[in-house]
């Protein structure tokens, strides 16, 4: 049986679009943990100002593996 990889949830924003708020997100993980293996986004939120979106902000999981 194959082990879980551990889990751990980073927060990112953009003001360009909802794909650059997950790179935002992944870059930042990719900061602190090695070996990154995939991302599930789990919340998507954003800022309104005059009748328009402002900045998008995800959740996402990122899952990793420990060791090598």
């Amino acid at each position: 049986a194959r082990a879980r990889l551990p889990i751990i949830e980073f927060v990112g924003s953009s003001k360009i679009s909802i794909e650059d708020a997950i790179q935002s997100a992944i870059a930042q993980a990719g900061e602190t943990i090695k070996n990154l293996r995939w991302f599930e986004v789990v919340e998507t939120r954003g800022q309104i100002a005059d009748n328009a979106v402002a900045y998008w902000q995800v959740t996402i999981k990122v899952g990793f593996t420990v060791g090598d």
